[in-house]
C-alpha cells in the first residue's frame, strides 16, 4: 500500500505530521562538502528520493515561499553574469524539473511535491554562495571602471549645477523679479505663522465642507454665505502672443452688457439702493461689487466691503483662460480697455484690505501680481508702494533686487520713496546678526551711501519727516539753509505730491532710535559736504527742477486710490473738480471700448428729484449729460 494512501487511512493531511526535536535542524553544506559527497548528475538523472537533502530538513513549507527570490539574484542589471555557473546548478534544474513531470503524471503531483520543495530550497541555498563568489569574481574587474563613470557624473552634475562654486546662485538661474508665490495669495498662510494653524483655520474647516463650489481659485476662498454661482457672462480671451509675452483681455457677452448699462444708469442716479437691487438679479456683477464696496467702506463696514471685494475676485478668477497664469509675470491686460481695469482695481482694493488686516506680506504678493500685468505703463503706479510692502514684511532682499535690476532703465532713485527706502532696507538688513561679519558692514556702507544720495536730491523730506516722527532736530540743521523750510518751499508740486504721499503713509518706519541715529549722522555728512561745495549739490537741484514739472495721470490715479489726505490735498485742481467713481477713477485717455453704450432719454425728464439735486450741486454737472 502506497504512504499516501496510508495518510488518507490514517486522516492526517501532508505538513501536519507531529514535528520531531530535529524537525527543524538546518545543516547547511559548503560548497566544497557538496562536491565530496558524489558525482553531480546530467542533464537527464536525478538524484534518489532521499539523496542530497539531508543538509536542509523543513517540515513547514511557508518557509520556502521567499526562497524563489534567490533565482532572481543571478540576473544583475537586466543581464546574466559573463560567468558562467556551474554545470551542476543547471543540469541539477533541469533534471529535477523533468523528474517532477514525470512524478507528476504517475501519482498526480501529490506524492512527492515535498521532496522536491526541499530540493529546491538546497540548491538555491548552494546557488546563493556559489552566486556570491562568482559577484565577486566577475565584478572584480569592473568595479574601478565603476567608480571612474560615478565619478565623471559627479563632476558633470557638479559643473552643470554649480555646487562647486559657493555663494548666491547665477542671476539666469533666479526666479523672475516679479514672480508671484501661490502660497503667498493666500493671507490664511501668514496668519497661520503669526497665530498658528488652529486659531487660523479652527472655525473655517467645518463651513468649507457643507458646500461644493464650482473651481478652485487661488485668489481667494468661497464663502457659504454667497449666493450660489453661476457664470455671470464674463469671459477672459487671448488675443495674441508676441516675445514671450501673453496678452489677455475680459470680455462681457450680451448679458453682461445689459446688467453693466444697468449698473451705469444706477450709479448717475446717485442711489445707492440701486446697485443692491441689480446684485439681486446679478450678484456676480463686478462693477456693482466694486462701487457698493466703497459705499459700505465709507460707512464704517470694513467686513461687508471687503466680503463684497472677495466676491467679485472670485467672479473674475472663475473666468480665467486656462493659459492665464497669475505666477509666470509673462501675462499681460491692456488697462485701456474698460473691461480689465475692473480686475486691477479689484485687485488693489483686495492688497488695501489685507495690508490693513495685518497681512503686508501677503500685500506684497498682490502687489507684484499688479504691477506683472503691465509693468511697463503701470497703470496704478504700484512702484510707489512696493517698497513700503516690501520693508513692512521684512523682505529687504527683495527690494534691494528689485532696485538693482530696475535702476538702470526705470530710475528708480528718482522716485523719494525708492532713495529713501532702498538705504533703510540696507541698514535694516545691516542690523541683522545671523549674517557674516563683512555683509553687514557692507550694508551699512551702502546704506549711508544712498542715504546720503537721497538726502541731498531730496532735502525737503527731511523736516517733514522729523516732524512726523515727533523728533526736534538739531539747530545746526533747522537753521541750515539746505534743511530749512526753503527746501520743502522750493520744490516743484508734482515734486512735493511725491513726498507728501511717501511720507503719509512711511514715516513710522522711521521712528526706531537706531534709525534715527543713523540719520543724523549721515545729515551732518551731507551738510559738511554742502558747506565745502560739492558740485554734486548742483547737480541735484537742477534735475529736480527739469524732471518734476508735472505728475503723470497714473501717480494721480494711485493718490486717489490710496487716499492718504496730505496727498490728496496736493492734487492739482483739473484733477479734484472731474468727478471720480470707485469703480473706474481717471481712465485713460485712450480708453479702447469694445462695445458703445445705447442712448438714453436725459436723466433729467426721468429722474429722481432729490438725486437730480443733489446731482446739480457737482460741480461737472450739465443738463446735456446722457
Amino acid at each position: 500500500m502506497s504512504r499516501r494512501a496510508l495518510r488518507r487511512l490514517r486522516g492526517e493531511q501532508r505538513g501536519q505530521e507531529p514535528l520531531g526535536p530535529d524537525a527543524l535542524k538546518f545543516v547547511l553544506l559548503d560548497d566544497d562538502d557538496a562536491e565530496e559527497e558524489g558525482p553531480k548528475p546530467g542533464l537527464g538523472g536525478r538524484r534518489p528520493g532521499g539523496a542530497g537533502k539531508e543538509g536542509v530538513r523543513v517540515n513547514n513549507r511557508f518557509e520556502l515561499i521567499n526562497t524563489e527570490d534567490l533565482e532572481d539574484d543571478l540576473v544583475v542589471n537586466g543581464e546574466r553574469s559573463d560567468c558562467t555557473l556551474p554545470d551542476s546548478v543547471s543540469s541539477g534544474n533541469k533534471g529535477r524539473a523533468k523528474h517532477g513531470n514525470a512524478e507528476t503524471k504517475q501519482d498526480g503531483g501529490a506524492t512527492k511535491a515535498g521532496s522536491s520543495e526541499q530540493s529546491n530550497a538546497s540548491g538555491k541555498l548552494r546557488k546563493k554562495k556559489k552566486k556570491q563568489k562568482n559577484k565577486k569574481s566577475c565584478t572584480g574587474e569592473s568595479s574601478e571602471n565603476g567608480l571612474e563613470d560615478i565619478d565623471r557624473i559627479l563632476e558633470r552634475i557638479e559643473d552643470s549645477s554649480g555646487f562647486s562654486h559657493p555663494g548666491p546662485p547665477p542671476l539666469s538661474s533666479r526666479k523672475h523679479v516679479l514672480y508671484v508665490e501661490h502660497r503667498h495669495l493666500n493671507p490664511d498662510t501668514e496668519l497661520k505663522r503669526y497665530f498658528g494653524a488652529r486659531a487660523v483655520l479652527g472655525e473655517q474647516r467645518p463651513r468649507q465642507r457643507q458646500r461644493v463650489y464650482p473651481k478652485c481659485t487661488w485668489l481667494t476662498t468661497p464663502k457659504s454665505t454667497w449666493p450660489r454661482y453661476s457664470k455671470p457672462g464674463l469671459s477672459m480671451r487671448l488675443l495674441e502672443s508676441k516675445k514671450g509675452l501673453s496678452f489677455f483681455a475680459f470680455d462681457h457677452n450680451e448679458e453682461y452688457q445689459q446688467a453693466q448699462h444697468k449698473f451705469l444708469v444706477a450709479v448717475e442716479s446717485m442711489e445707492p439702493n440701486n446697485i443692491v437691487v441689480l446684485l439681486q438679479t446679478s450678484p456676480y456683477h463686478v462693477d456693482s461689487l466694486l462701487q457698493l464696496s466703497d459705499a459700505c467702506r465709507f460707512q464704517e463696514d470694513q467686513e461687508m466691503a471687503r466680503d463684497l471685494i472677495e466676491r467679485a475676485l472670485y467672479s473674475m478668477e472663475c473666468a480665467f483662460h486656462p493659459l492665464f497664469s497669475l505666477t509666470s509675470g509673462t501675462c499681460r491686460l491692456d488697462y485701456r480697455r474698460p473691461e480689465n481695469r475692473s480686475f486691477y482695481l479689484t485687485l488693489y482694493k483686495q492688497m488695501s484690505f489685507l495690508e490693513k488686516r495685518g497681512c503686508p506680506r501677503t500685500a506684497l504678493e498682490y502687489c507684484k501680481l499688479i504691477l506683472s500685468l503691465e509693468p511697463d505703463e503701470d497703470p496704478l503706479c504700484m512702484l510707489l508702494l512696493i517698497d513700503h510692502l516690501a520693508l513692512r514684511a521684512r523682505n529687504y532682499e527683495y527690494l534691494i533686487r528689485l532696485f538693482q535690476e530696475w535702476e538702470a532703465h526705470r530710475n528708480l532713485s528718482q522716485l523719494p520713496n525708492f532713495a529713501f527706502s532702498v538705504p533703510l532696507a540696507y541698514f535694516l538688513l545691516s542690523q541683522q546678526t545671523d549674517l557674516p561679519e563683512h555683509e553687514l558692514s557692507s550694508a551699512r556702507q551702502q546704506a549711508s551711501l544712498l542715504i546720503q544720495q537721497a538726502l541731498t536730491m531730496f532735502p525737503g523730506v527731511l523736516m517733514p519727516l522729523l516732524e512726523y516722527c515727533s523728533v526736534r532736530p538739531d539747530a545746526t540743521v533747522s537753521n541750515h539753509r539746505f534743511f530749512g523750510p526753503d527746501a520743502e518751499i522750493s520744490q516743484p508740486p508734482a515734486l512735493g505730491q511725491l513726498v507728501s504721499l511717501y511720507l503719509g503713509r512711511s514715516h513710522f518706519l522711521w521712528k526706531e532710535p537706531a534709525i534715527m541715529s543713523w540719520l543724523e549722522e549721515n545729515v551732518h555728512e551731507v551738510l559738511q559736504a554742502v558747506d565745502a561745495g560739492d558740485p554734486a549739490v548742483e547737480a541735484c537741484e537742477n534735475r529736480r527742477k527739469v524732471l518734476y514739472q508735472r505728475a503723470p495721470r497714473n501717480i494721480h490715479r494711485h493718490v486717489i486710490l490710496s487716499e492718504i489726505k496730505e496727498a490728496v490735498a496736493a492734487l492739482p485742481s483739473d484733477v479734484t473738480t472731474q468727478s471720480v467713481m470707485g469703480f473706474d477713477p481717471l481712465p485713460p485717455l485712450d480708453t479702447i471700448y469694445s462695445y458703445v453704450r445705447p442712448e438714453r432719454l436725459s436723466p433729467v425728464s426721468h429722474g429722481n428729484t432729490i438725486a437730480l439735486f443733489f446731482r446739480s450741486l457737482l460741480p461737472n454737472y450739465t443738463t446735456e449729460q446722457l
